[in-house]
């Protein structure tokens, strides 16, 4: 048995890149700042806002059609992220399984509306 992910994010409009906190680590940071050829404090000030609730940084958000806001550097017309290789681990690993239930959500509705490219509502 094959453990192949059973979702495509190239066919999602980001809907992890719409989590309220997608949280950073000083590394991650750094790899940001080398990615945009800017030093740490730059990035850290420019990328990032520190969430006093959860006492972390996090990345800084954009406003968006479908989910109100998106990271900053997700490009909201072609709906992929624009730092790709630079991404922060949580971005790296996520859905964290094998799995990820708005994918499912997505093809669900896509099925029932019969359209590829319908965004499916979660609020």
């Amino acid at each position: 048995m094959k453990n192949e992910k059973s979702y495509d994010c190239s066919k999602c409009p980001g809907y992890c890149c719409s989590y309220p906190l997608i949280e950073v680590s000083k590394s991650d940071i750094a790899r940001l700042a080398k990615h945009f050829d800017v030093d740490y404090e730059t990035a850290e000030e420019r990328f990032t806002l520190y969430d006093k609730e959860e006492k972390v940084r996090g990345l800084r958000k954009q406003k968006d059609e479908f989910f109100g806001t998106v990271c900053r550097f997700f490009d909201i017309k072609a709906r992929r992220c624009t730092v790709y290789e630079a991404r922060p681990a949580t971005c790296r690993s996520y859905p964290y399984v094998k799995s990820c239930g708005y994918w499912e959500f997505l093809k669900f509705e896509r099925d029932l509306q019969d359209d590829e490219k319908f965004v499916a509502m979660t609020r």
